[in-house]
């Protein structure tokens, strides 16, 4: 006959073991985890995922068969740096296209019509015409300056005397502001081909936004 103390220790053992016994089949009811290599082909499946397949991508499967949790794979450091400037890039169009709308707004708010643009392309174009004009005029004087110098050096080589030096001085101020003078023509003539370029482009975009056609030129 069990005496008192060895039927508590069977007793013991028993709930502990029951206790066992009920973890271990809840855990197998909640199903069981599939992992996958690298080229994401499931390679096993099991109560956990191995420390080599950590951070591969898997899969939770309850006990009837249905995946219940899913798990990716982490990124590499080149496809991090490749999500990186994907999710730059699309801020950046995002930016191009809210500055585009601007624009266009703008655009619609500045003129009523296309001729208004036409205008103001006129307007915008004289003004660096009349620059040009007055820079031509007074390098016209200055070339004339310039001749009466080089007239008197020539002089004073052919007579065999030294050129003064505020002579000298004076032709090279002179050839050095020529110079700028026709920088400044140069520059403001490209400017006036660049302006053409950007109201040819206003029109067409105004004419876009209004649903309209531009004009067909004149022959």
């Amino acid at each position: 006959m069990c005496n008192f103390r060895t039927i508590v220790s069977l007793t013991t053992a028993c709930l502990i073991a029951l206790s066992a016994g009920a973890a271990l089949a809840q855990q197998k009811g909640a199903g069981m985890v599939c992992w996958k290599d690298k080229a994401g082909k499931t390679v096993g499946c099991g109560d956990k995922v191995p420390p080599e397949y950590q951070d591969n991508a898997n899969s939770v499967i309850n006990k009837r068969g249905v995946t219940v949790n899913q798990s990716d794979a982490s990124l590499t450091p080149e496809q991090k740096q490749t999500q990186a400037a994907t999710a730059e890039q699309k801020k950046v169009d995002a930016q191009k296209q809210e500055e585009e709308k601007r624009r266009d707004r703008a655009l619609l708010d500045s003129f009523s019509n296309e001729k208004e643009i036409d205008l103001k392309r006129t307007r915008d174009i004289q003004q660096l015409e009349v620059t040009i004009s007055a820079q031509q005029s007074h390098n016209k004087s200055l070339t004339d300056r310039q001749n009466e110098t080089l007239a008197k050096i020539n002089e004073s080589k052919k007579a065999g005397k030294p050129v003064p030096p505020p002579l000298q001085q004076e032709y090279d101020r002179l050839v050095a502001e020529l110079a700028k003078g026709q920088t400044l023509i140069d520059q403001k003539r490209k400017e006036i081909t660049d302006k053409n370029v950007e109201f040819d482009a206003m029109k067409k975009r105004y004419l876009e936004l209004r649903g309209g056609a531009p004009a067909p030129a004149k022959k």
